[in-house]
């Protein structure tokens, strides 16, 4: 082929148009290998995703092309429209479903169709994306404007580029009311960021953040003003961007605003782009079109002029919580302060964590009141975080008071006033107008918690050595080889003391626990663990939390050992290790706990508490969730328990994934709650046996097998959920038993083999737009619920199945069993 290629590209110079054509009929060579030069491609015509320089549509000029580009540090490809002149190629846009690029292995194909228009696909020829549901397409054109567009038989428009908006607009233009710009994740994550560019139905242009993953916008950071209602002259119409290079809004009465005053740059001698950076900066760029030597783009204008300042009213800022924001050449860095990090070492504008743990049970552990040193920064601040003002104050009484509070952070003096804050710190900055000092404090480096180690199940200690013990003394019988095992008692003892006062989670006392409850009377909910109360712990103005009391009625598994006048109990070591662990699991998608009560037979354990109810809740109220909001929480779920089973400290099975478990915080981030209970109540506990098989409907076949319980009880749970989520359906009807519905995984395997798609979204728009996520999350599922555990795949894969990272295979009959005869 590539010989046959290598003639024909020959013969083309040296022979007209119609041998051409007809020797092209005797070979089968990729149509897009003869690209028209007037911009133009016909139906039929197609490109293909393949690795180093895949073939392209270029504009007349050639300065813009359309094809696929390979994504950095990746295997996908990105179908998008790029500058193909310039060194660096610059998208400037891309196709994307709902707020994902449309990034697609290699081997993927683009056609154009007459039917409808711009049709991806992936290697197996499953459909990905498309540009509408349009017909009549006679020709498409990429004009020197980089404007992609189709066109009927009378050179009508049909769809563009120009109106499917992603992060730039080019000169020529515009954007109407309701239109918008939206930010990337990253420089090189084309996901849908936090920032967005929109031309309000008021006609008022603003900036703003959004909480992901709802639309819902905060405050705006930057305004034109251009509001007004429908009889105002003076209310913008929309944003122009002319061909001029100059950018403004045109009001009603035809003024036009300008959105930066600044030297406008030509057009002609340079090619322009305004874009809304990943860093939430509007900016104007500038890149010669010709130039030799290493030319990069440089910046004409950019809004707003320091965003570091810019306060976001509620949110993170531009950078995460605890993190530092400072403006270099016009663009924010942002910084971890000493004694933080970043929470991902891969997201520098991420959230910054402490790397010590501070806290008013901390500090009261704690072998001596010196534990913290200051770090004291000036001009920096973080606006929205603070909880108490002294005025009159000197800048040696705010850093004092902030050191005798367990509860501040940070303090900042201005002005003599001090201002205590506490974590999280948000929307912090270096402003050098400030004239401030700020006071951090960080635990000393050579006073940390100690870690509690874990005892070695195989290994029963305490048993082991009290035994030896009583062996020891009976056949040596010395005074000497009694005392030094009394010795040594008394220093276990004191090991298991220590290990209790210094478990990374505080403890409380049943009858604090009691108070913060009201004496147990506002009921959350309750499960096969234990049952949830709503409390409010008598710290500040009073922190809101969950208390679970777990059913311990029953300890078999407690066997006392007695040496003198010290007594040890298993069954409560291994419940403050283990609580101790949890304690030290830290995930997005987990639900924090915060301490715990051990007191006989009074277990609780307290978590933070989430207002936002359950995803049971969400999924089976009144109203429908949007397609978007369920897969962004089902996602954090597998990503959750990805953590749970590979990536945290020890290896915990949850044992009762279902929707009810899942807890939903204010952005409606999903959060998994109860996770260890199973193994916090240990196995030997007969009455917690068939509880942590875990709820109807979700349990995985090897409970009632006598077979090993692996991770895969919880993929099979997942499995489930992820149907439910997806149907916005129980996985057992019981109101409906005998409709062929009424058994959730049976019913969508059914339609799934007929590829009806519509019944199992109950005809949701939104999410048949997404036909190819929904085939993948629905195959995903059904590999999850197999009942065979080795076909199951482990909770990695899923998350890459899910993300579409890994190729996802035909699943089989999820339950051959039933099905069979």
């Amino acid at each position: 082929m590539v010989a046959q290629l290598h003639l024909l590209q020959q013969m083309k110079m040296a022979f007209p148009v119609r041998l051409l054509l007809f020797l092209s009929s005797l070979y089968p060579v990729p149509i897009s290998v003869f690209a028209r030069t007037d911009g133009k491609v016909d139906p039929g015509d197609f490109l293909s995703a393949t690795a180093g320089n895949s073939s392209s549509w270029l504009s007349p000029s050639g300065d813009f092309a359309f094809g696929f580009r390979q994504l950095e540090n990746s295997d996908l490809f990105l179908l998008s429209l790029w500058y193909a002149k310039i060194p660096d190629r610059t998208i400037v846009w891309y196709a994307n479903h709902g707020d994902s690029p449309a990034a697609v292995a290699k081997g993927s194909l683009v056609n154009l169709t007459a039917d409808n228009g711009l049709v991806l696909t992936s290697p197996q020829g499953a459909q990905l994306w498309k540009s509408e549901s349009i017909s009549g397409v006679a020709f498409g054109v990429l004009n020197d404007t980089g404007n992609f567009v189709l066109q009927d038989d009378n050179s009508g428009s049909l769809w563009e580029t120009f109106d499917n908006l992603t992060h730039t607009i080019l000169p020529g233009q515009d954007i109407e009311k309701g239109g918008k710009l939206w930010s990337q994740q990253s420089e090189t994550n084309f996901s849908k960021g936090r920032f967005e560019l929109r031309m309000q139905d008021d006609g008022n242009l603003v900036l703003v953040t959004i909480n992901l993953p709802t639309e819902f916008a905060n405050a705006p950071y930057y305004a034109s003003d251009t509001t007004g209602d429908s009889n105002s002259s003076t209310a913008g119409t929309k944003l122009e961007f002319n061909s001029s290079g100059y950018m403004y809004v045109l009001r009603e009465n035809g003024e036009k605003l300008t959105i930066k005053e600044a030297e406008t740059v030509s057009a002609r001698s340079f090619y322009l782009r305004t874009t809304l950076n990943f860093d939430g900066v509007f900016v104007q760029y500038s890149h010669p079109k010709i130039f030799t030597g290493n030319v990069s783009w440089s910046v004409v204008w950019s809004v707003p002029d320091n965003i570091c300042t810019m306060t976001i009213d509620s949110g993170l800022g531009v950078c995460g919580y605890n993190s530092i924001c400072t403006l270099r050449d016009q663009r924010p860095t942002c910084a971890c302060p000493k004694g933080y990090s970043l929470l991902d070492p891969n997201d520098l504008y991420g959230n910054c964590k402490p790397d010590f743990i501070q806290g008013c049970e901390e500090d009261k552990l704690s072998p001596t009141n010196d534990i913290y040193e200051v770090q004291m920064l000036s001009n920096t601040d973080w606006p929205l975080s603070d909880f108490m003002q002294l005025n009159p104050s000197t800048p040696e009484s705010c850093n004092q008071s902030c050191f005798e509070d367990c509860l501040c952070a940070v303090a900042i003096y201005r002005v003599e006033t001090c201002w205590k804050k506490k974590l999280p710190l948000s929307n912090g900055r270096v402003d050098s107008g400030l004239n401030s000092q700020a006071f951090i404090k960080v635990r000393k480096g050579n006073l940390t918690l100690p870690v509690p180690q874990r005892p070695n199940p195989d290994d029963k200690k305490m048993k082991n050595q009290t035994t030896l013990i009583r062996m020891g003394s009976a056949l040596l019988g010395t005074s000497i080889f009694a005392d030094l095992m009394l010795s040594a008692i008394v220093c276990m003892g004191f090991f298991f003391i220590y290990q209790k006062k210094h478990s990374f989670l505080p403890s409380f006392t049943y009858k604090e626990l009691e108070g913060a409850t009201d004496g147990f009377t506002e009921e959350l909910g309750r499960g096969a663990f234990g049952v949830v109360y709503k409390g409010i712990l008598p710290i500040g103005s009073g922190v809101p939390v969950e208390v679970k009391k777990l059913n311990c009625a029953v300890q078999e598994g407690e066997i006392e050992f007695r040496e003198g006048e010290i007594e040890f109990r298993e069954g409560e070591i291994e419940f403050r290790m283990e609580v101790s662990m949890l304690g030290q699991t830290h995930h997005k998608n987990l639900v924090r706990p915060v301490g715990y009560c051990d007191e006989g037979q009074k277990r609780l354990l307290v978590y933070e508490f989430l207002g936002n109810g359950t995803l049971a809740n969400l999924l089976f109220g009144d109203t429908k969730p949007s397609w978007r909001k369920r897969i962004d929480i089902v996602s954090g779920v597998a990503k959750g328990l990805l953590y749970l089973h590979e990536e945290c400290s020890t290896q915990i099975l949850h044992c009762d994934i279902k929707p009810q478990n899942i807890l939903l915080d204010d952005c409606c981030n999903a959060k998994i709650a109860d996770f260890g209970l199973a193994k916090l109540l240990m196995m030997n506990q007969s009455q917690t046996f068939t509880a942590i098989r875990g709820t109807k409907g979700y349990v995985a076949p090897e409970w009632f097998r006598n077979m090993a319980i692996t991770t895969k009880v919880d993929v099979y749970s997942f499995g489930v959920m992820l149907l439910e989520v997806i149907c916005c359906r129980r996985s057992i009807d019981m109101e409906n038993v005998y409709e062929e519905r009424a058994i959730l995984s049976e019913w969508v395997y059914d339609c799934y083999l007929k590829g009806l798609w519509d019944p199992i979204v109950d005809n949701e728009m939104e999410a048949l737009h997404e036909k190819t996520k929904l085939e993948r999350f629905v195959m995903v599922a059904l590999w999850c619920i197999q009942e065979e555990p080795s076909l199951r795949p482990i909770m990695k894969k899923v998350v890459q199945m899910l993300e579409g990272v890994v190729e996802v295979h035909v699943p089989p009959c999820p339950s051959p069993y039933s099905r069979a005869g």
